[in-house]
C-alpha cells in the first residue's frame, strides 16, 4: 500500500455514496450486544433488510468505480497492463483480508479462504477483464448469462452428492461445491458446512459489478445532459426492483446465495441510492451536509481495515470490572452504555459510537488529503 495525494473526485456522489455505505457497514457489523433492531440485522435466509444491502452497494460501486478509473485509459494502455495491475491488486486485498483473519485466528489449518473482502476483489479482478475486453453489448450478454445460467444451476442441476436442486444453506450446489474445493474448515466459521461467501456465488457477483458498469457508463455520457441522466437512471432503478421481486416469486432473493432475483433487486436499491446522491451533489450541488461521508469514501479501503484492526488492538488492553477480567472495549460498553440505555439502544448507541471514532481517527487521512491505496 502506498500514501498519494488526493486527486479532486471525479464523480463526487460515489465516494459520498460509498462514505454512507461504510458508515452503516460498521454500524451493523459492530453492536453492543445481542440485542439488535431488525433493520440492523440480516435476513435469516430468504427475504432482504437494509443490512442486505450494505455488501451489494460495494461491489455495485466497484462497477461504477471501473468505468471512471478506466474509460481512458482502456484507449491509450496496454491491456494487458491493466489486466495486471487488477490482478495485483486482487491478489492484495485477498491476502489483507487473511491477514486480517490471521490477527483474530492465528490458525492456519482453519483460515478462511471465501470471504467479503476476497469476493470483492476477486469480482473487481474479473469485472475490470470484462470491462476492458468487451464493449457494451457483449457485457449486457454477460449479464443475463450470469443470472440465467445461475438460475438453471441452483434450481435444475441435481448436485453430485445425491440431493435434488435445491436452494437450503447446507445442500445446495454452492455448499457442495464449496466444500469441495475449499474442505470444511476453510468455511465461514459459523457453518463450517456452507459459505455465504463462496465461489459458485461469485458469479452473480459479477452480475452486481456489471450493473454498476452499465450504471456509471451511463452516468458518464456527454450526449446527454444531467436531467435526462438522472430520470433514467431512476426508471432502471425502479424497474430493476420491479424484476428482482417478480423474479423473487420463483426464485427468492436471498443474499446469502446472491440469488439473481437478489442481483436486480440490489442492484436496482443502489442505482436509486446513488442516483439521489448524483442528483443532489452532482448535479445540484448541495454538497456542504454530506461532506463528512467523504471522510470514509475517499478511503473506502483504509475505512475497512481499521475498523477490522483497532477494536482488536484496544481488546489487547485487559481492566478489571466487577471482580473480572475484561477487555477493554466490553469494559467500555459496560461503563458507558449497558447502564443508561435498554439492551437494545446500548447496542445501538455503542455501534453508533463506533462509527464516530473510526471518523476521528480517519479524519487527519482526509484533511491532509492521504489516500491509502491497495
Amino acid at each position: 500500500m502506498a500514501g498519494t495525494t488526493v486527486k479532486a473526485p471525479r464523480l463526487l456522489s460515489l465516494d459520498i455514496f460509498r462514505g454512507i455505505t461504510i458508515a452503516a457497514m460498521i454500524l451493523v457489523n459492530n453492536p453492543g450486544n445481542d440485542h439488535v433492531y431488525a433493520p440492523l440485522e440480516h435476513s435469516v435466509w430468504n427475504g432482504c433488510t437494509p443490512t442486505d444491502l450494505i455488501f451489494p452497494s460495494f461491489l455495485f460501486m466497484v462497477g461504477v468505480a471501473i468505468v471512471y478509473a478506466m474509460q481512458n485509459k482502456r484507449a491509450t494502455i496496454s491491456h494487458s497492463k491493466l489486466i495486471l495491475n487488477a490482478f495485483r491488486r486482487m491478489v492484495m486485498l485477498i491476502l489483507i483480508a487473511w491477514g486480517i483473519q490471521m490477527f483474530y485466528h492465528p490458525d492456519l489449518a482453519h483460515l478462511r479462504f471465501p470471504g467479503v473482502l476476497q469476493r470483492i476483489a476477486v469480482v473487481y479482478f474479473i469485472a475490470t477483464v470484462i470491462y476492458v475486453k468487451t464493449n457494451q453489448k457483449t457485457q449486457d450478454w454477460l449479464f443475463g448469462i450470469f443470472l440465467v445460467g445461475y438460475y438453471i444451476i441452483m434450481t435444475f442441476i441435481p448436485v453430485p452428492d445425491g440431493h435434488a436442486a435445491n436452494l437450503d444453506p447446507e445442500t445446495n450446489m454452492g455448499a457442495w461445491l464449496d466444500r469441495l474445493v475449499f474442505g470444511t474448515n476453510h468455511l465461514w466459521r459459523s457453518s463450517k458446512t456452507w459459505d455465504p461467501e463462496g465461489l459458485l456465488g461469485t458469479l452473480p457477483a459479477i452480475g452486481t459489478a456489471i450493473f454498476g458498469i452499465r450504471v456509471g457508463t451511463w452516468i458518464k455520457r456527454t450526449d446527454r445532459d444531467e436531467t435526462t441522466k438522472t430520470v433514467w437512471l431512476f426508471v432502471y432503478g425502479i424497474v430493476a426492483v420491479l424484476l428482482g421481486m417478480l423474479i423473487d416469486l420463483f426464485f427468492p432473493i436471498n443474499k446469502a446465495l446472491w440469488t439473481s432475483s437478489f442481483v436486480l433487486y440490489a442492484g436496482g436499491l443502489s442505482t436509486l441510492g446513488l442516483t439521489l446522491c448524483y442528483w443532489v451533489v452532482d448535479v445540484n450541488k448541495h454538497n456542504k451536509l454530506l461532506w463528512p461521508f467523504l471522510v470514509f469514501g475517499t478511503n473506502s479501503i483504509a475505512a475497512y481495515i481499521l475498523i477490522d484492526i483497532w477494536p482488536g488492538l484496544i481488546n489487547l488492553i485487559k481492566v478489571h470490572h466487577d471482580g473480572k477480567v475484561v477487555k477493554a472495549m466490553s469494559y467500555y460498553n459496560q461503563v458507558v452504555f449497558a447502564p443508561n440505555f435498554s439492551p437494545i439502544n446500548a447496542s445501538m448507541f455503542f455501534a453508533l459510537s463506533l462509527v464516530i471514532i473510526t471518523w476521528l481517527i480517519m479524519y487527519p487521512l482526509y484533511r491532509n488529503k492521504i489516500l491509502i491505496r491497495v
